[in-house]
């Protein structure tokens, strides 16, 4: 009976809720409101500057937007360059990019030995961590169990509260190293508790890479291939750093300006990054392409796949949203680059795990999407429509036989990166709390006292 009454107060709270905070749209254009801090042109409102990383996508001339082919900078340095620099020497470049973008300095080969060196001997967790604050509190969500790892580190620390510019940088290095243990206990502890399989907690190994470790973590038997661990490694690359304004590192910017410690503001960033409009993406693409397998008889039928996807983009299929995911991008139009260079990758992947088949699915969608787009979304009639770096990461991580509960997680043990750069950045050379204006649009009203309110 309790139950029934407080289901029904929770309704009854629902609906007043519903009822007092909508915003008539048009209210948005009166007070010209820059909504997600976006222009009307879909460029992203100036809130800051930085050194760390560039998303081009675009060019302005004469105060109108002109795509251009996308490019992605660390630094002022292009990731193609990082990357083919590390396919030439045969080396895992995730841990340089890190150097990378936390110095703003590429690393020399000693740099760069002993900095690798000193992230391997931090990757396992403190004493009784694991016992205590992993497998006594299991998660069905992993990001959940991260955040929850990395607020719960502060108590691990000695002076968890000292903003010195070298606490905080060993404070960001500790949960970089970290991030990837994180994640595979969380994954871990989940699959005994949730699933009611078997649980395997392995050493992480001080001598192997950010992402040869992480698979051998989570995988019972701990093997991996060199193949795996390279291209789960590309990805890694490809997804540290994405400039100051994504939602998640804008978060470390805004949490930073607060004087908080560094634990609150990485913390916020996997809140902010859990989030399926922006580190859920992937996960959205292989039940998307899930979805196309059950309803298309023929993967290789251009026409039956078009069909499909048109009724996808109408919202008469999949989930109704009307989007085709792993397509169009808030900054690139014309390409993503980090899209390419996982395709790239994939489709070796894809030749060593017999996927060929579904990797031309995959690059059947990219090729007519943007015309189906066009024709079933106005608003899209004119713009340049590109596939994402999502599109190929979620094809990648199930060929890597990674459970898609772990998607996004990889996608936080790469960005803490970028966040940690952020988060230094903005204790350097912020000084100002975040505090943009917000408009009251509601009348003030005549206060009425509760014996008077029935």
């Amino acid at each position: 009976m309790a139950i029934q009454k407080e289901e029904a107060l929770i309704k009854r709270l629902e609906k007043l809720a519903v009822h007092n905070d909508p915003i008539n749209s048009e209210l948005y254009k009166k007070y010209d409101v820059k909504r997600g801090l976006r222009n009307l042109n879909g460029t992203g409102v100036l809130v800051g500057l930085t050194r760390i990383g560039d998303v081009v996508g675009y060019e302005i001339k004469d105060g109108e937007k002109i795509a251009i082919p996308g490019k992605l900078i660390y630094r002022g340095y292009n990731v193609e360059d990082l990357v083919a620099d590390a396919e030439k020497n045969h080396q895992f470049g995730y841990e340089q990019c890190v150097y990378l973008l936390l110095f703003g300095e590429l690393p020399k080969k000693t740099q760069l030995e002993r900095f690798t060196n000193f992230i391997g001997e931090y990757r396992a967790l403190p004493p009784s961590f694991t016992e205590d604050m992993i497998m006594k509190a299991p998660s069905n969500d992993i990001m959940n169990k991260m955040a929850r790892g990395v607020l719960a580190s502060y108590s691990y620390e000695k002076d968890p509260e000292n903003r010195n510019i070298g606490n905080i940088i060993k404070q960001c290095i500790e949960l970089i190293a970290r991030f990837s243990t994180l994640a595979a206990y969380g994954y871990q502890a989940k699959r005994r508790y949730y699933d009611d399989k078997s649980m395997f907690i392995h050493n992480p190994k001080p001598e192997l890479s950010t992402a040869e470790n992480f698979l051998r973590l989570i995988r019972s038997d701990k093997q991996y291939t060199r193949l795996e661990a390279e291209i789960l490694d590309l990805a890694l690359i490809l997804h540290a750093e994405h400039g100051g304004g994504n939602n998640s590192s804008l978060t470390v910017h805004v949490v930073s300006s607060a004087d908080t410690d560094t634990y609150s503001a990485i913390a916020a960033a996997v809140g902010s990054l859990k989030g399926r409009r922006h580190g859920g993406a992937n996960i959205r693409v292989v039940e998307m392409i899930d979805d196309i397998k059950a309803h298309v008889k023929d993967w290789s039928n251009e026409k039956e796949v078009r069909d499909y996807l048109t009724k996808i983009s109408s919202k008469q299929a999949f989930d109704g949203s009307g989007k085709i995911y792993g397509m169009g991008h808030a900054v690139y139009t014309i390409n993503d680059p980090r899209a390419i260079l996982l395709k790239k990758k994939a489709l070796e992947l894809a030749k060593a795990k017999d996927a060929v088949e579904e990797f031309e699915l995959y690059e059947l969608i990219e090729r007519i999407s943007p015309e189906i787009i066009r024709e079933t979304h106005l608003h899209a009639s004119e713009k340049n429509i590109c596939a994402n770096v999502d599109l190929y990461s979620g094809f990648v991580y199930n060929m890597l036989n990674i459970p898609r509960e772990l998607f996004t997680p990889i996608f936080a043990i790469s960005r803490i990166a970028g966040w940690s750069a952020h988060r230094i950045e903005e204790v350097i050379s912020g000084g100002k709390i975040y505090r943009p204006a917000y408009k009251n649009v509601s009348k003030e009203r005549a206060f009425v006292p509760l014996e008077k309110r029935g």
